[in-house]
């Protein structure tokens, strides 16, 4: 029965609550039981709360049962990476630098703003130290491994994240992207994720990457995407950078197709180097959508590589990071963490400000190009998942996490929103995933393409059965 409970969306249990089929405390139980059962092989969760997640699941029941949810998350078990600040438990950033015994007393904006809403947060889930890289292992934690092969990694820095949505371990998961964080788990672990349009979902407080970082849900689906949104995209003084109050509900017009729309597909985004088996699934990803009806486009848009002004603002923001640390703090830090942030202590004002003029330039092409097209479409990853424990494919040419990841971070410079789409699976059976990217704050039209291809094509999900052997661990979810 717990399988059964865990194998529901957010949305199909907010049903079973209002007809009074299933209890939050059952939703709550389940969960639980499935974290201490998987949670010592996967290493999602850097620490879980039993006690509080069952007495704020009680309250939900109570709620339920008189008829007076508190919102759409009400009694809908949820997570919060361990980079959000959250009343009551530490946030240790994946480092050892940080002492966790100290008030922890703020939530951040969308830890509060679900909470307000009656969701059951369970714990929260691992990144890489201060989540400076693509993969998730850390000092703190160790190594988090993939839902679909446990000798891989789920990606980063929202791994726990990803991990615990693909093996049903909470439903609805608050992560964060600052260069990929978001897209690259869901991309290596078959799920759904979105980066929203900056400023839609308040911050505080800021990363030291500054605008940067966006926070945003990951899923199994693109309807619990769409609650997930319509809960934390709301206002909260604390964040200045936030976007004026657009009151709006993510879920409406999710099914209203995609017949008409202009896509402009780019392999390469000019500069990319892809494998062949995830540009042959991502190929027919562009075909489905004109199969839907869209008008599809490849286009060559002869970019050059935005990691030249990312990389910079990157080491300054972990200069930023790791200034006030004492020498002994600095020695307990992921060394190649440090070593990027060397860079950053010695980077000048002007430069600085000339690397700003240059993102600049990047986002203003990008908003001209969806003057012409509605959406973007690019490969999500250039690879597939490889070894855990590994910033890069061991034996490739590739040296760090970004050389795999090209299609992430600059949509993180633009600030638009992104989507990792699931779109099938390499010959060795390994979840590849598509990218979709809209003019900024056109999240809703991202969201309602994402739904036409999941609509189209369902998401597959790996078996939560930690004695599965990989080639044995999927299940074909029904299309909603």
């Amino acid at each position: 029965m717990s399988d059964d409970i865990l194998s529901l969306t957010a949305v199909e249990l907010t049903a079973h609550y209002r007809s009074k089929k299933l209890s939050p405390v059952e939703t709550t139980r389940a969960a639980l039981e499935r974290i201490s059962r998987l949670n010592p092989i996967y290493n999602a969760f850097v620490m879980v709360d039993e006690t509080r997640a069952l007495q704020d699941a009680r309250a939900s029941e109570a709620r339920w049962l008189r008829g007076e949810p508190v919102g759409l998350a009400d009694g809908i078990p949820s997570t919060v990476k361990d980079l959000i600040v959250t009343a009551g438990w530490p946030t240790l950033r994946g480092s050892r630098t940080i002492d966790p015994k100290q008030p922890w007393t703020e939530d951040g904006p969308p830890v509060a703003r679900m909470k307000e809403q009656g969701a059951v947060f369970l714990g929260k889930t691992t990144t890489p130290e201060f989540g400076w890289k693509g993969v998730t292992d850390s000092p703190l934690t160790g190594v988090t491994v993939n839902p679909w092969n446990r000798r891989l990694t789920p990606g980063g820095s929202s791994g726990g994240a990803a991990v615990a949505a693909a093996l049903g371990m909470g439903c609805l998961h608050i992560a964060t992207d600052g260069g990929g964080s978001i897209r690259i788990p869901a991309g290596f672990c078959g799920l759904f994720g979105f980066k929203p349009t900056f400023g839609i979902v308040p911050i505080h407080p800021h990363s030291p990457a500054g605008t940067l970082w966006h926070q945003g849900p990951i899923a199994r689906t693109v309807d619990d995407a769409a609650l997930m949104l319509s809960v934390i995209a709301r206002p909260d003084a604390r964040d200045w950078y936030q976007a004026p109050p657009l009151d709006i509900d993510y879920r409406k017009g999710l099914d209203d197709g995609i017949k008409g729309l202009r896509i402009a597909y780019s392999r390469t985004l000019g500069y990319a180097r892809v494998d062949a088996d995830v540009a042959q699934r991502v190929k027919h990803g562009a075909r489905l959508f004109e199969s839907l009806g869209a008008r599809v486009e490849e286009v060559d848009l002869k970019l050059d590589d935005p990691i030249d002004i990312m990389q910079p603002l990157w080491a300054v923001a972990l200069a930023l990071a790791i200034a006030p640390m004492s020498a002994h703090q600095r020695s307990l830090l992921d060394p190649p963490m440090l070593a990027l942030a060397e860079s950053g202590f010695g980077l000048d004002a002007l430069t600085y400000r000339k690397l700003e003029r240059a993102r600049e330039a990047f986002a203003r092409r990008m908003c001209l190009l969806h003057q012409t097209y509605d959406l973007l479409l690019t490969p999500q990853l250039a690879v597939t998942a490889f070894e855990a424990g590994h910033e890069v494919p061991p034996g490739s040419d590739r040296t760090r996490w970004w050389e795999w990841s090209p299609f992430t971070y600059p949509f993180n410079l633009s600030q638009q929103p992104a989507a990792a789409v699931p779109c099938g699976f390499t010959k060795d059976g390994l979840p590849v995933a598509l990218q979709l990217v809209g003019n900024k704050f056109a999240d809703r039209l991202v969201l309602r393409a994402a739904r036409a291809f999941e609509h189209a094509q369902p998401f597959i999900m790996p078996a939560a059965d930690a004695a599965a052997e990989p080639a044995q661990m999927a299940q074909r979810r029904t299309a909603k």
